[in-house]
């Protein structure tokens, strides 16, 4: 082999390096909607679960206190999905930076450096995940309020 079929090789090789990164990062961000939809359909199982239990437990003849540890168990049940749903989407955000990272590292030995700028963490602001954790964590808040506030003084 002649020192250019190496260097054409070695240049294929990273581009196909970039393809399956950019299909990565593709791919992770993917994932952070798929991890919502999965939050939102538990989410309404358990709240819904919960208010049956507060609408019907009269007619099922539920004691109070029963009830009353039944809607802390919901939101209880509710906030380790929470939690589990925002932990995977931090990781996706730290797999997303490592990939991006290393998409500017490709991307500077095949175009040249500076090509693209990497990843600022400052720019958190500007990120969807950023809004969909805020948003889990205050149902979170918002349901913990609703039953403790409404809905475990109402049992009787």
């Amino acid at each position: 082999m002649t020192e250019q079929t190496d260097s054409e090789a070695a240049r294929q090789i990273m581009i196909e390096r970039y393809k399956y990164i950019l299909d990565q990062i593709k791919s992770t961000n993917d994932n952070v909607y798929r991890f919502l939809a999965i939050y939102q359909a538990l989410a309404t199982a358990i709240a819904g679960a919960g208010m049956l239990l507060f609408v019907n437990y009269r007619n099922w003849k539920v004691p109070p206190a029963v009830v009353r540890l039944g809607l802390e168990g919901a939101a209880s049940i509710l906030s380790v999905v929470a939690g589990f749903t925002i932990l995977l989407i931090l990781i996706g955000v730290w797999t997303w930076l490592d990939y991006r990272n290393e998409e500017c590292d490709v991307a500077d030995r095949i175009v040249g450096v500076g090509f693209r700028s990497r990843p600022k963490v400052g720019n958190f602001f500007r990120w969807y995940e950023t809004y969909i954790v805020v948003f889990i964590a205050t149902t979170v808040v918002l349901v913990w309020v609703f039953v403790e506030a409404l809905l475990v003084p109402a049992v009787r």
